[in-house]
């Protein structure tokens, strides 16, 4: 093997000017990377809670904790003048959501109607903040195929990182409870970073991986479409989707819902209807999808598809699906927490917030040794310090206008959100007197601010009872922890890193 040089080539492409470009480039795009990763996590792990934020942004509508089939029917001939040829989504109501939600949309815009216990629309669900977290979350906002794809990447990235994190270390494990607190704030960074990812390792991998298979979920059905049927994605989505009659659009009359709904329950007496959904309603061609839930079982497993004139044209049971029908039909559900109620929910979030903080550390860590091998970057101190702090001042913010005007939130989230995201980064870049502490200090306490002005507005706009009252509490909770609480331990600034304490 030829020996190493030590010395540095000086002309080329090994120019200094040249190698200090390509090193700047390298860590725009590893701090650029590690902030798609930090907002995905920080918003999923908030998208958990989704159903209780849907339920605290409208208070008044009516709960339904349980609906007959009539009351079923009744909703579903109430709307059906308005959805036309359109797809109509049934949702049944249950312990985490109780309303029933009658949904239509097409590529244009979106209907979600909420009925009462006798089936009469209410009105229609409005929860433009909650809609914009999901979004931010599932694509950030992009365009589906876009959005999932980098979404779905950084679920690859996380996976690989806990795993080569793990590989890496040989006394990860041994360690897992040996915490320096009090001491150096790097080595208080690396036991964090060290110990969150040991501690919650099953969780961190159970959400990247099904993160990352729900996200590129579009290259794996492309993929499997160039394997088998020579690039027909359509041949592959039969496979998932329920079986459809063939095409014919001579008028019908409309389903018999409620006699499908009495065949369903008839043969599968255990299962609670979940989800209805009707296509080419008054059409020959039209077709009933119902999928059903057992006590005990994570997804659906259950499911009915009737023809137009109430023919079961397909059936499936537990035990009847294949393994592949289960993983499938279990992703989101284990990605988001969606079982067990509200005590997975918070485990969920709080479990999420872990995630963020392994992934904040790790950058922390590269930052630090960076100073302490001569190479400070106070630069991309500042700019990490502000999307450590400055997304969740940004979400607060959101949250506030959410609150106090819905409808400019519905309009115009997103640019709001990337508005203020821009100029906290390049504040953060230009503003070379302020330290990164500072930046963290401010923007934790404005977030904190942010979250009890939230609260106090919802409780001012909607009262202090109904479904909002639990999120309200922990706002303020938060929020008063967040702007006023100081750590006491003295940070050592100077203290290097141990050897091996972090990747």
């Amino acid at each position: 093997m030829m020996a190493r040089s030590d010395k540095t080539p000086k002309g080329g492409l090994y120019r200094p000017d040249i190698v200090r470009a390509v090193l700047s480039g390298h860590s725009v795009l590893g701090i650029a990377f590690a902030a798609v990763i930090y907002l995905v996590c920080l918003t999923g792990a908030l998208s958990v809670f989704q159903q209780d934020f849907t339920l605290w942004e409208q208070p008044h509508l009516p709960r339904v904790e349980s609906i007959s089939d009539a009351a079923v029917v009744r909703a579903v001939a109430s709307v059906a003048p308005r959805v036309g040829d359109q797809t109509l989504f049934v949702i049944f109501p249950d312990d985490d959501m109780p309303r029933l939600r009658l949904t239509t949309q097409n590529a244009h815009e979106e209907h979600n109607w909420i009925t009462d216990a006798q089936g009469r629309i209410t009105g229609e669900v409005e929860t433009p903040w909650t809609e914009f977290l999901t979004t931010l979350h599932i694509q950030l906002h992009l365009p589906r195929s876009w959005g999932g794809f980098i979404v779905g990447l950084t679920g690859v990235a996380l996976l690989s990182s806990l795993i080569s994190g793990i590989l890496s270390h040989p006394r990860v494990l041994r360690d897992a409870f040996h915490l320096r607190l009090g001491g150096s704030r790097r080595l208080q960074e690396a036991d964090w970073h060290n110990r969150l990812g040991v501690w919650a390792l099953p969780f961190h991998v159970l959400v990247s991986l099904t993160g990352a298979l729900l996200g590129l979920s579009t290259i794996i059905v492309g993929a499997l479409a160039m394997l088998l049927y020579r690039g027909d994605t359509g041949q592959v989505y039969a496979m998932l989707l329920p079986p459809r009659p063939a095409l014919d659009a001579r008028a019908a009359p409309p389903p018999d819902i409620g006699a499908m709904l009495a065949a369903a329950r008839a043969r599968a007496p255990l299962a609670q209807p979940h989800l209805l959904t009707i296509t080419h309603a008054g059409h020959r061609d039209a077709s009933v999808a119902l999928s059903e839930e057992r006590p005990g079982l994570l997804a659906a497993q259950d499911s009915f598809v009737f023809d137009a004139g109430g023919r079961i044209i397909q059936e499936k049971h537990p035990g009847t699906l294949t393994l592949g029908e289960q993983i499938l039909g279990s992703l989101g559900i284990l990605h988001f927490g969606w079982f067990g109620g509200v005590a997975v929910r918070i485990a969920y979030g709080l479990l999420g917030l872990a995630l963020c903080v392994v992934t904040s550390s790790g950058i922390h860590v590269w930052l630090a040794r960076r100073r302490d091998r001569g190479r400070p970057a106070p630069h991309w101190e500042r700019v990490w310090a502000s999307i450590l702090w400055g997304q969740p001042a940004i979400l607060a913010l959101t949250a506030v206008a959410g609150v106090t005007a819905p409808a400019m939130i519905e309009r115009g989230a997103t640019w709001v959100w990337l508005g203020l995201t821009i100029a906290s980064l390049i504040a953060a870049a230009v503003l070379t007197r302020v330290t990164d502490a500072e930046i963290r200090l401010v923007l934790r306490r404005v977030t904190g601010v942010l979250l009890v002005v939230t609260a106090v507005a919802h409780a001012a706009r909607h009262g202090v009872s109904g479904d909002g009252v639990a999120v309200d509490a922990v706002l303020v909770a938060a929020g008063i922890t967040l702007a006023w609480f100081r750590r006491g331990q003295r940070i050592n600034a100077a203290a290097p890193i141990a050897a091996g304490a972090a990747g």
